[in-house]
């Protein structure tokens, strides 16, 4: 028998196993996934806690019930990967031998690499939304918060879900206006890029929804520390901004297993090759969602056309066949805007977010960089989507892993 080890039981990982185990004969493969964590995360709907949109039992569930029948689950912590032995050792010495590895460990937040940032304000006047953790903490803290100096701050990227951070300025104004206190609280939104997002064409729309909301813009913004005895973030151009509450993203890294098995770059982050999702410097080994260092955005719905283009290059790599280059860096994100309406914006490594409709073309329903009710339902309606479907294997109807021109308003970029 061969084994197929997956690493992280979290959303790449528990998607490959409902992936492979339909594909793998059950008589020449064993498929293993590890995880040290009981608890599986709905990651997006960490964005909805803080507003008590979502309430706790909607975004976490039990992870044993979503690993499919034929794949063995071990709830061990994974202490070392050793490539040139084809090895995983466990956290008891005990080690796992592999013919194929997926790297699914994804990544987490480090706010001890800011100096200050997870001082003894952690969770007091600064906070995150990344975590389950940090998002609960925040929810408590809005709801009794008065007002004042709201500062909605990225430290540097990649982050998971780039949007992320503007989403949660665009519901904090909502969030404050059916509170009636709009008036008595001050946004600002502080990123390191140079615009509101990464992508020229959704910057343009992005930029335009924070002045109309009245959230204040500070670009270029490359964090030094928090000074939090006088609460404000300084720069290294000695910049201040000044703040009564902190809600920070924190520099997102891949997980500790990566460099203590001297496998990651200095994040943390697996180097990867951007269309096959083979490792660059291991063959039998592959890495999928946020463990990997390609240059797209971190987010569920990558993981997802993810999973269908490396669940056909596994096969192909077992059968000797060359790999197929053809994951295009497809992202397909929906924007919360607020008051009831989000974006939608779909781009992969070349092409931008454009104007059109999704995911028929010239019928929608859905449409892009447009706000509307009917996103906002979307973004809602793929809770379920993810639990029911996503994690189960299971190809969302009429959405492609490749990203689809058909029905938008193409503008090619390099």
């Amino acid at each position: 028998m061969k084994n197929l080890v997956i690493l992280g039981a979290g959303t790449s990982g528990t998607m490959m196993a409902s992936h492979l185990v339909k594909k793998l004969p059950k008589k020449e493969w064993n498929i293993t996934i590890i995880d040290q964590y009981k608890t599986h995360y709905y990651q997006p709907g960490f964005l909805f806690l803080p507003f008590d949109i979502y309430t706790e039992e909607q975004v976490k569930k039990t992870g044993s019930k979503f690993i499919p029948k034929g794949v063995k689950y071990v709830q061990e912590k994974i202490e070392l990967i050793e490539p040139e032995f084809n090895k995983v050792v466990l956290q008891d010495d005990k080690t796992l031998n592999y013919d194929i590895l997926i790297i699914a460990t994804g990544s987490k937040i480090a706010p001890d690499e800011i100096e200050g940032m997870e001082g003894p304000e952690w969770q007091k006047s600064i906070f995150d939304f990344y975590s389950y953790e940090g998002a609960k903490a925040l929810r408590d803290k809005l709801r009794e918060w008065k007002g004042g100096k709201l500062v909605v701050h990225i430290t540097e990227m990649p982050i998971k879900c780039p949007v992320a951070p503007l989403e949660f300025a665009f519901l904090a104004d909502s969030y404050f206006k059916k509170k009636g206190m709009r008036d008595k609280v001050d946004i600002t939104y502080v990123t390191p890029l140079d615009g509101a997002f990464t992508k020229p064409k959704a910057t343009k729309a992005l930029h335009h929804l924070l002045e109309e909301k009245g959230i204040k813009e500070v670009t270029s913004f490359n964090i030094e520390r928090v000074d939090y005895e006088n609460n404000k973030i300084i720069d290294y151009a000695d910049t201040e901004v000044a703040y009564d509450l902190l809600v920070t993203v924190p520099t997102n890294m891949g997980d500790e297993l990566i460099e203590r098995s001297g496998m990651g770059d200095d994040l943390n982050f697996v180097p990867t090759h951007k269309h096959t999702l083979q490792s660059k410097n291991h063959d039998n080994v592959f890495v999928i969602g946020d463990a990997t260092n390609i240059p797209t955005s971190k987010a569920g719905s990558v993981a997802h056309f993810e999973a269908e283009i490396l669940e056909e290059n596994i096969l192909r790599y077992i059968e000797g066949k060359t790999l197929k280059e053809d994951f295009d860096g497809h992202a397909n994100c929906f924007v919360e805007t607020g008051n009831g309406k989000a974006l939608l914006i779909d781009f992969n490594y070349t092409q931008e977010p454009v104007e059109g409709t999704f995911p028929f073309p010239g019928v929608g329903p859905l449409k892009l960089l447009k706000e509307n009710k009917m996103n906002h339902l979307g973004k809602l309606a793929f809770r379920w989507i993810y639990w029911n479907m996503l994690l189960k294997g299971i190809p969302i109807p009429f959405v492609s892993s490749k990203m689809s021109t058909k029905g938008k308003r193409i503008e090619q970029t390099a």
